[in-house]
């Protein structure tokens, strides 16, 4: 692609070359772009939408229909050809639709030739001009992207808010604009001397504008962002990957990112031991958007933030490159596997920084306790709904946010709790390996942790994702049984789930006792926190009740305890205990 930027107007003109392959089975006979820009337009489903929503997100709440015309967006297509013959297309919305002139059979590629026009919007989501923090471009979904076409059909949803599925591409993108912005983003920079060190521009030049050149490999989008104030600081890592960092200069920039590289340099190395090793030669941190969003190789973020909450919001955008950038979640769908366990990971890495005293605050043994206490709360509502729901289609943002970004942070929590410590690792990282580059779904994750495990895990998948019914469990009774204790536990909610139950005695030992649903058909290892451990027999799920004996009068049991660890989440923890604590 190659643009070429009216600073003054806030427009460009662009240019695309895009080599499409047909890897799929199925013979083509049309395709469609993504429009995104058109969604800042009065009278678009985004901005009707968020007219409507009983809780918009209030960065745009009414703001898109306000917009005068010199602040709106457009993406207008001039020209399209398919092997250099026109076709016909039509622009509707946010998407292009585009009838073939010949159709692309499997196995075989062809060539689509564009021209077009288009204006950067006022920053109202993610993308624009202008953000609240003053800088000028912040340019994300700005280019016509051709949809994703997979085993489910094509995903040309309209741009209504949330979440993206992109096509893998090579990206060959110029970037003309006047020669006092800085630019920097996705991709590597091929005309660096032209440039100037550092992309600073070079005073002595006289040309007006000056082109940037990037490549980017293999990635599935194209980010840029572009202020003639930003500051450019670059930190290479001992594996020779380069973090750049761009920002505004000021009081409440400065200091905080000039101490980001030393940080993020440690996310990186335990992320890349922990969570398989990041794949390309650099990374870029740039100030701009309205608060964080990923992109593949750099990030947009906000800029002017407490240090603890730069570095928050750092590591959460850069896990992404995981979950999203670098596995390719349809996060529209599945934007569970994506904001899900880039939360939970996220709250690892903030806690081993927080260990390393890189960050302010202590450590702390469970990182994800207040993620289980807020989904518990969320429950109370009326407002919960499956995750199966397509992420524009929630009725609520609140009900999408917990779905996404709570639920599918304990989903991966419990399921460490559920295969243990080691299995959990392990499927993590085979995770990353075997998918990478792929387009995972939910059956290919679980299926890497069943692989790893030994578990049988699909009823964990089908409750947690399915449905909105999950687990719950009483100790019912504690009672003597001559010399023996007999306690029976109670299945209260729907779900089944392992058990861990620690019974304590009067002469303070702890003793755990461990039972697992049949339908599991396995036992988890005898984990490193439980010195005492005892397997007791399978629990049928259609079993209300369950009853087992310890080798201990009733007079030297102090407590029974369910899930004293809390990695199982439940409904209701009152009924959890028996005896005192």
């Amino acid at each position: 692609m190659n643009i070429d930027v009216d600073v003054k107007k806030n427009q460009y003109a662009g240019t695309q070359q895009l080599t499409y392959y047909n890897n799929s089975p199925d013979t083509l006979d049309k395709v469609f772009y993504h429009l995104y820009f058109n969604a800042f337009q009065p009278g678009s489903m985004m901005d009707v939408r968020n007219l409507n929503l009983p809780d918009a997100d209030g960065r745009v709440a009414d703001r898109i229909s306000l917009l005068a015309e010199d602040e709106i967006g457009y993406i207008k297509v001039k020209k399209l050809s398919q092997n250099g013959a026109a076709v016909q297309y039509e622009t509707v919305g946010t998407i292009l639709e585009v009838a073939l002139n010949q159709p692309i059979l499997p196995g075989t590629s062809v060539q689509f030739d564009m021209e077009w026009d288009a204006q950067v919007p006022l920053q109202i989501r993610r993308s624009g001009r202008d953000n609240a923090e003053g800088i000028e471009y912040s340019m994300a979904q700005w280019y016509p992207k051709m949809a994703e076409y997979d085993y489910q059909g094509w995903h040309a949803n309209p741009y209504v808010g949330r979440e993206f599925h992109g096509v893998w591409g090579d990206f060959d993108v110029k970037i003309t604009i006047d020669r006092d912005y800085v630019v920097g983003g996705t991709g590597y920079l091929q005309n660096p001397e032209e440039i100037g060190y550092g992309y600073a521009p070079e005073p002595k030049k006289r040309k007006k504008k000056i082109t940037y050149h990037f490549k980017a490999p293999n990635v599935h989008d194209f980010m840029w962002g572009a202020d003639p104030d930003y500051r450019h600081l670059t930190k290479e890592r001992e594996d020779g990957m380069t973090m750049h960092f761009f920002f505004q200069p000021g009081e409440r920039t400065t200091e905080n990112w000039e101490n980001l590289p030393r940080v993020m340099d440690e996310a990186f190395s335990y992320i890349n031991e922990h969570y398989g090793h990041y794949p390309y030669e650099q990374y870029s941190f740039v100030q701009g958007g309205d608060g964080g969003m990923e992109y593949p190789m750099a990030t947009l973020i906000t800029g002017e933030r407490s240090f603890t909450s730069l570095v928050g919001v750092s590591v959460h955008e850069l896990m992404h490159s995981w979950y999203q950038m670098i596995m390719g979640t349809n996060e529209s769908l599945y934007a569970w596997m994506d904001e899900g366990f880039t939360s939970w990971a996220s709250s690892e890495v903030m806690n081993h920084l927080r260990k390393q005293g890189l960050i302010p605050g202590e450590a702390v043994e469970n990182p994800h306790a207040r993620t289980f206490a807020s989904l518990r709360g969320f429950r109370q509502s009326d407002l919960v709904e499956p995750l199966t729901i397509h992420a524009d289609h929630f009725a609520t943002n609140a009900a999408y946010s917990v779905a996404a970004y709570v639920n599918g942070n304990v989903f991966q929590e419990q399921l460490r709790y559920i295969i243990g410590e080691e299995a959990h690792q392990r499927t993590l990282l085979r995770y990353f390996n075997d998918w990478k580059f792929k387009h995972p779904n939910p059956n290919d994750f679980i299926r890497i942790a069943e692989k790893e495990s030994g578990m049988e895990l699909d009823w964990y998948k089908e409750y947690w994702v399915h449905g909105t019914d999950y687990a719950d469990y009483a100790v019912k009774t504690v009672e003597a049984a001559g010399d023996a204790t007999e306690i029976t536990l109670e299945k209260v909610g729907r779900m089944p789930m392992p058990l861990e139950i620690l019974v304590t005695l009067t002469d303070g030992s702890e003793h755990w006792y461990y039972t697992a649903p049949r339908i599991l058909r396995a036992t988890k290892a005898q984990p490193d926190y439980a010195s005492n451990w005892n397997v007791l027999e399978d629990w049928p799920w259609t079993h209300p009740t369950y009853r087992f004996r310890v080798q201990h009068n009733l007079g030297s049991v102090q407590s029974v305890q369910i899930n004293p660890r809390g990695r199982m989440f439940e409904d209701d923890v009152e009924n959890n205990s028996w005896g005192e604590e």
